[in-house]
């Protein structure tokens, strides 16, 4: 007769650095979201913005005009969501909606001048953030975690 011996436990999940659940991969990317994020807030702060309107300004910057329910699905910010980041960002200055040609109903959002003078204060007031971001890395790592989390990003279909 045979003993039962028992099966091991499938890991769980935790948030220990050297987890080996099938979720160890997805918690350490937001642990380091995390850490990303409250650094490039505390740069933004000084500035008068938070991260989700320089979300919107980045895909402003980089489109150009841009539609609501397009800069909703570019920053994964819901339609109410949107219309308080725009609205916040009009206040401000630093966009205008304006109308779109052929279609009353849609407005498009625009970064104003002050917006792109902002937008460029905010990448020299994050340089020095981004830098502590990756101290603790050795030479080249920091352009290997940059290549490696944008392949994984962007996967390539093949």
């Amino acid at each position: 007769m045979s003993a039962d011996v028992p099966s091991a436990a499938p890991p769980r999940a935790t948030d220990r650095p050297g987890d080996a659940s099938p979720f160890a991969l997805g918690l350490l990317l937001r642990q380091a979201h995390w850490r990303a994020a409250a650094v490039m807030t505390e740069a933004l702060r000084p500035l008068g913005i938070e991260l989700r309107h320089f979300a919107v300004l980045i895909v402003l910057s980089d489109r150009g005009p841009t539609v609501q329910r397009d800069l909703a699905a570019a920053t994964g910010s819901d339609k109410a969501g949107i219309m308080r980041v725009v609205d916040d960002l009009e206040r401000k200055g630093l966009a205008v909606r304006k109308a779109v040609p052929g279609d009353r109903r849609v407005r498009a959002v625009e970064i104003t001048p002050s917006g792109v003078e902002l937008f460029d204060a905010a990448h020299v007031a994050a340089e020095p953030m981004a830098e502590r971001l990756v101290a603790g890395l050795g030479p080249g790592e920091a352009e290997q975690l940059r290549d490696l989390l944008t392949r994984f990003a962007y996967p390539v279909d093949g």
